[in-house]
């Protein structure tokens, strides 16, 4: 099977995918207990508000119907409006999307470096010092929550020693140094779990890529190790840790709600926990469905890569 056809495959298994994912979600978000005419209007509104409001929202409309309404919007691009503020849910994440985008990115940037480095030096140096010191630490990185070591690094780098923020947002408009001041501790801490899980499968999948056969044959031809890691172990040995990279996004977006409340920063965490708060369903469903295709779409690009880069693949 050619590389394109699997890649079409693959693609055509999101459609039904995210249509499924649109009724899940409509569902969860319908059938959340509380009543969203009180959390909006409050507890002493009127029987005439709460019958207006549920008008008004269509909350009066059978559940069939109002699930084709919201897909009718979706498609449309239309997430509606938010109960509260009365803005376009659309408007709204456009606001807080490039913020938690940031976040993840650098996030996944750290991450990656992070399980690189101990990762394929273990590998490499294997029972050495510095390979007990990678174990140590990924073990520690995956016992520690994220909202722990956020505050442990508010603690320390911003209350004891006074070299970074406690919190807040700098735009990247604001210069590179004063959006990496703002950003570095909430990065660090949404990447660590995911950074010290990395670093066990690169681990593991070098040492499986340098006990094949080819990578002995290489070594006796007199090629320096360098060249035989670099050239030919790691790239069979990082589709594997590439793919559960893109496994954690969606862990890394729902850790990034923690996150962005720990450090005040105004994205996506924020937008949900704000709207869970007051009971307002079109944000909900807008973040909730902005996250799940975030999922789809990045775990169907990795899949894509996987293919292009392991021919072994294509055959499958």
């Amino acid at each position: 099977m050619t590389a394109l056809r699997l890649i079409l495959r693959r693609a055509a298994i999101v459609v039904p995918l995210l249509l499924a994912v649109t009724v899940v979600v409509f569902l969860i978000v319908q059938l959340l207990p509380g009543d969203p005419a009180t959390a909006v209007l409050g507890e002493f509104a009127s029987k005439e508000q709460r019958a207006e409001f549920a008008a008004a929202n269509g909350l009066n409309d059978p559940l069939w119907q109002r699930y084709f309404d919201f897909l009718g919007d979706l498609l449309r691009g239309d997430l509606g409006v938010s109960m509260t503020s009365g803005q376009d849910v659309v408007s709204l994440l456009d606001k807080a999307l490039p913020v938690t985008i940031q976040l993840t990115l650098l996030a996944m940037l750290i991450a990656t470096a992070y399980a690189l480095l101990f990762g394929i030096l273990s590998a490499v140096y294997r029972g050495s010092w510095f390979d007990k010191l990678g174990r140590a630490l990924s073990i520690g990185g995956l016992a520690a929550p994220s909202f722990w070591v956020g505050l442990v690094l508010v603690q320390i780098f911003a209350l004891e020693l006074g070299v970074l923020p406690s919190g807040g947002y700098m735009p990247m408009s604001a210069g590179l140094g004063p959006w990496l001041e703002a950003m570095i501790l909430p990065a660090c801490a949404l990447a660590l779990s995911t950074g010290s899980t990395l670093v066990r499968v690169v681990r593991a999948s070098v040492l499986q890529e340098l006990e094949k056969d080819y990578v002995r044959t290489a070594r006796g031809l007199g090629l320096p190790p360098h060249v035989v890691v670099g050239r030919n172990v790691l790239r069979n040995a990082l589709i594997t840790p590439m793919t559960v990279l893109g496994l954690r996004i969606g862990y890394m977006l729902s850790g990034a709600v923690v996150i962005e409340s720990i450090y005040s920063l105004p994205g996506i965490g924020r937008l949900l926990l704000s709207a869970v708060d007051s009971g307002d369903l079109a944000i909900i469903q807008g973040v909730v469905l902005f996250g799940t295709l975030a999922f789809i779409v990045v775990n169907l690009l990795v899949d894509v890569l996987s293919i292009l880069l392991n021919p072994r693949l294509r055959t499958a």
